[in-house]
């Protein structure tokens, strides 16, 4: 059989299991290992099965997803994110739209701790919606301002999500993390501008608030942010400064989120043993997920299909400005029907070999790439982050309102793409000024 055939027929064969909905890094590494063997023979499959998986999970700088998974869900525990927001909504409740704001500017803060969007969804549901409702607010945009301030967490650093293109596309952990600091924050600007303005022009979207804190409340509350700024602090400027390696940043960050949590419970018991054990379950399941995409992408280089894709993507989209859009539009449609994780380690195969032909910033393409996957977890109707918060709301909503909540903030993030586009050095500026470790 003609190797091409087995690449093309493999791929197809992926979206089978995809749809059968057999567990993505399952079905890649079949596919990966069942391809290889026909291709080249037991020895390559062999060859592959024994260095590749150990090469992953025993890399040193691979270490910092673990360690970033970890620090979140120790934040999480330590009720950081309740104390964030509560700060948040005391100095900005007055303002019309005070309550939206406070989630997008609570969610830019927690994501600084977080990496994960699914965390930052659910929690901000949890605590912020039901405030919104006793105030009047619109139940739609409240659901939209939560999911898409959630999104936050794939640019801010840590991001997961850039760990995961790092070690896919083997760029520096440390660069794609300072990258992402200008973008997110312009994301955050821009939803406040943008939901100011919705506001403004339509008011019945948040009746204003009466109940007003004094001066002396809203600083103390504002002691309650001194926590995200150390551990933001710690791991950023580490990096940045050249004064530890992202692997370390993590760790160092994990344990800051550990002193947090011990500060708030007092002791070990109770949820120190849940903590780990989810992070070490999330860990795993996307190590697994990683293991299975390097698989397969390596059968697809075996085979020939990555060359000849290549060769097709280059000549449709021949200059680095028509493969940016066509690889937006891409990511968009596939967001509508895939997971994140998912959604990139299938890709990057294919189009990260373009990126290096075009000579494209490979750095600006992970910013850009990132912003695509905040807007998938928002676009209806598999947005991941749109099934977190419906969880999170249970019977309090239907689809409907989400839907209609999350369509001004994917065309928020629509306005941070075209910008990030347009002008790369919103992404490359700040990793060129980087001091090396």
């Amino acid at each position: 059989m003609d190797p091409l055939y087995i690449g093309y027929g493999g791929a197809i064969l992926l979206f089978v299991f995809l749809a059968a909905g057999i567990p993505v890094g399952v079905a890649m590494g079949t596919i990966g290992i069942a391809g290889m063997y026909l291709a080249a023979g037991p020895a390559l499959t062999a060859g592959q099965l024994t260095v590749l998986p150990f090469w992953v999970v025993n890399n040193y700088a691979f270490a910092v997803l673990p360690m970033f998974v970890l620090m979140g869900v120790l934040a999480e525990t330590s009720g950081i994110t309740d104390r964030v927001f509560y700060a948040a909504d005391l100095w900005l409740r007055r303002f019309r739209g005070g309550l939206y704001q406070a989630v997008i500017v609570g969610s830019a803060i927690f994501a600084a701790i977080s990496g994960s969007t699914i965390v930052n969804a659910v929690v901000f549901t949890r605590i912020a919606f039901p405030q919104m409702m006793k105030f009047g607010y619109s139940r739609s945009l409240s659901i939209g301002a939560i999911a898409g301030s959630g999104s936050f967490a794939a640019m801010i650093p840590p991001s997961i999500t850039m760990v995961i293109y790092a070690i896919m596309t083997e760029q520096s952990v440390g660069q794609l993390l300072i990258a992402g600091v200008i973008p997110g924050i312009l994301t955050a600007f821009i939803y406040l501008v943008g939901v100011y303005l919705l506001v403004r022009f339509k008011p019945a979207l948040a009746p204003p608030i009466t109940i007003d804190a004094s001066l002396r409340e809203k600083w103390r509350a504002a002691v309650y942010v001194w926590p995200v700024v150390v551990l933001m602090t710690l791991v950023l400027g580490g990096i940045y400064s050249g004064l530890f390696p992202p692997s370390a940043a993590g760790a160092a960050g994990a344990f800051g989120a550990f002193c947090l949590a011990l500060g708030h419970k007092r002791t070990l018991r109770g949820w120190l043993p849940p903590a780990l054990q989810d992070a070490a379950s999330i860990s795993c399941i996307i190590f697994v997920i990683l293991i299975g995409g390097l698989l397969l992408s390596r059968m697809l280089v075996v085979v020939g299909v990555i060359d000849e894709l290549v060769l097709a993507i280059t000549h449709v989209a021949d200059t680095p400005l028509k493969f940016m859009i066509f690889a937006s539009i891409l990511y968009i449609v596939l967001g509508c029907f895939l997971d994140t994780t998912s959604m990139m380690v299938v890709t990057l195969p294919f189009l990260f070999p373009v990126v290096v032909a075009l000579q494209i910033d490979p750095i600006w393409f992970g910013i850009v790439l990132v912003k695509l996957i905040e807007i998938s977890v928002i676009t209806p109707p598999v947005g991941i982050n749109l099934f977190a918060v419906m969880s999170a709301v249970d019977k309090y909503t239907d689809f409907r309102h989400v839907v209609k909540g999350v369509i001004p903030f994917i065309l928020f993030d629509m306005i941070v793409l075209a910008l990030l586009i347009t002008y790369p050095e919103i992404a490359t500026w700040l990793p060129k000024k980087m001091i090396a470790g």
